[in-house]
């Protein structure tokens, strides 16, 4: 399947198309399965369409995180960073190191839903980064 085959019935469900610029951001996204900052995903994406603009990622990237197909996530050094929004998660980042780890939104379930009953919102997305020292840092290693 490809990415085109598989976001662009998201977006039309929201009553957008997909642009050349929205796959080939997705694309580049999808495929690294990881974290990239908007600077790599325009360095990678600018391979497959040489129009693209750096200013039109960023504003492409918002677009999509606003429409719940990319994730953006904090960095141990704050910056954003964004991945394609394939399950709900959560980040460990050491501050030292930069590692960093995925927590299952499971283990956050109950606090996300006491949340809820208290403050009377109703959670529409869901992302935290915690910021610590990984074991190896606490050692000194």
């Amino acid at each position: 399947m490809s990415c085109a085959d598989e976001y662009a019935p998201q977006l039309r469900a929201r009553g957008y198309r997909m642009t050349s610029q929205r796959l080939a951001i997705l694309h580049v996204l999808h495929h690294n399965g990881g974290h990239l900052s908007p600077v790599e995903v325009y360095e990678q994406a600018r391979t497959e369409l040489p129009s693209l603009t750096e200013t039109t990622v960023y504003r492409t990237l918002e677009f999509l995180a606003g429409n719940g197909l990319v994730r953006p996530a904090l960095t141990g050094s704050g910056h954003l960073v964004y991945e394609i929004a394939r399950h709900e998660h959560h980040h460990l980042v050491c501050r030292n190191c930069g590692n960093e780890m995925e927590v299952e939104h499971e283990l956050l379930k109950s606090m996300y839903e006491t949340l809820e009953v208290e403050s009377g919102y109703k959670l529409t997305d869901s992302h935290l980064t915690f910021f610590g020292l990984c074991p190896n840092c606490q050692k000194g290693d």
